[in-house]
């Protein structure tokens, strides 16, 4: 298994309203990758995915399409040092 990774992801577009935190939530579970979804006020999607490599690469490309009904303009990721988080919520 790979050393974990860890990726702060900023979503903008029409993300909102469209079941974005939901839908990132879901596929994160069926990934075993860690982390949290929100919607911020500005109106982008914000997340941190944690866990193997390959997964949250896997989580990045999903956000740059997103669930039917969004359209994602732009996603903007940074990495961060792992934090050793557990489970993935939808904030």
């Amino acid at each position: 298994m790979s050393e974990p990774v860890r990726q702060h992801v900023v979503v903008t577009g029409h993300v909102q309203g469209v079941f974005f935190r939901e839908s990132t939530r879901r596929e994160a579970e069926r990934r075993g990758v860690a982390g949290w979804v929100c919607n911020r006020s500005d109106g982008a999607v914000e997340a941190v995915f944690e866990g193997p490599s390959e997964d949250v690469e896997a989580l990045v490309a999903f956000c740059s399409h997103g669930p039917r009904g969004a359209a994602v303009a732009d996603v903007t990721t940074s990495e961060e040092e792992p934090e050793g988080l557990r489970g993935f919520e939808a904030r």
